[in-house]
């Protein structure tokens, strides 16, 4: 079958790969149809090897070449032994994180800080950017009928942005500092929009991004973190000027986690959802002195997606907004990669057709 596999940096190839053999008990084999490129993804392309296994993962016995993919919706084909809740033909979102469900972590449904954690498109065989995959069937979410195959490609990096919201307690009325106007820093806008955030400031370098974060919803202001009033900016948007009630940073950078902690005011939230690379400096001083709570925000309670869904078919959440383009495999690299690696750009989301020729 055709598929993307991951060698190493710089190193993506479209090639032939063997298609998955008969699901085992408690699998499926599904048919990708949409798969959206993450920045996880990118990371590998930049920098990996990181999350790919270089050596045989203990729990799935992944290694490289890993045939990349985690964000993808796409149909059941056929079902293993002790499936109970997917059929052949059924649309379905994958939740892609994989683990022990009997472990300490995984009875409490979060197997993916579990030491034995995989991930379908990182670390684990199959991915979505293959004709084919073998998942769990936990993994498999039934989409509803008025749930589109695009939409369901969205609903992982949706569901990012919605547990960050939720890990920094904001309540309808609140205010919200987001610094990074990536495509997660993009979904925690319109996640914040849908929580009834009333003020939200995205600190944003990149002139095309802020102008297409501008676009996304009247109830943003866009700012450049360069900029001499940033700060006073921010504050004088907030109540007598004592700060936003929460930050998210999701630039993984150093100074912009130092941005978010100098937003808040005091006993605001501060949540790191942004991968950063080494550590960064902060002052346990003025998080004691002004109260103010340090989180990260790792993915997402794995019993997230019916809310996403229910969000997304309303339309209180309109993820869709942030896709920039849809691209055939044999694309991915040079329209895919290419193109949301470009320092000056200003795309977002893309997402490759599975099923294009």
């Amino acid at each position: 079958m055709k598929a993307i596999r991951y060698y190493g940096k710089h190193d993506v190839r479209v090639e032939e790969a063997a298609e998955p053999a008969s699901p085992q008990f408690g699998q499926v084999i599904v048919e990708p149809t949409f798969c959206g490129i993450c920045g996880t993804d990118l990371h590998e392309f930049e920098s990996g090897p990181i999350f790919t296994p270089k050596s045989p993962n203990g729990y799935s016995g992944a290694i490289l070449p890993q045939i990349l993919g985690h964000e993808f919706a796409a149909r059941v084909v056929s079902i293993g032994p002790g499936v109970e809740t997917l059929k052949p033909g059924d649309r379905v979102s994958i939740q892609p994180q994989i683990g022990p469900r009997l472990d300490y972590f995984g009875t409490r449904n979060l197997s993916f800080l579990g030491p034995q954690a995989s991930v379908v498109g990182l670390s684990w065989p199959w991915g979505g950017m293959a004709k084919r995959a073998i998942v769990h069937e936990y993994n498999a979410i039934r989409m509803p009928d008025d749930v589109t195959d695009q939409q369901g490609a969205l609903v992982e990096p949706a569901a990012v942005a919605v547990h960050a919201i939720d890990r920094s307690g904001l309540t309808p009325g609140g205010t919200l500092l987001i610094t990074g106007a990536g495509p997660i820093g993009a979904l925690v806008v319109l996640a914040a929009v849908a929580a009834g955030v009333t003020r939200i400031f995205v600190s944003e370098p990149n002139a095309n991004r802020r102008a297409r974060i501008a676009a996304l919803s009247n109830d943003v202001t866009v700012l450049d973190p360069s900029s001499p009033d940033f700060m006073s900016t921010i504050r004088d948007g907030t109540e007598e000027g004592v700060g936003v009630d929460a930050a998210i940073e999701c630039a993984g950078h150093p100074r912009a986690l130092q941005t978010c902690l100098q937003a808040v005011r005091a006993q605001g939230t501060v949540v790191q959802v942004g991968l950063m690379g080494g550590p960064a400096e902060i002052s346990p001083f003025e998080l004691t002195m002004r109260d103010i709570t340090l989180r990260g925000s790792l993915n997402y309670p794995l019993t997230i997606w019916p809310r996403i869904f229910e969000m997304m078919r309303t339309g209180l959440y309109p993820a869709e907004k942030i896709v920039d383009d849809e691209i055939a495999m044999d694309d991915v690299v040079d329209k895919g990669f290419r193109e949301l690696l470009d320092p000056n750009g200003g795309k977002m989301k893309i997402l490759v057709s599975m099923q294009s020729a």
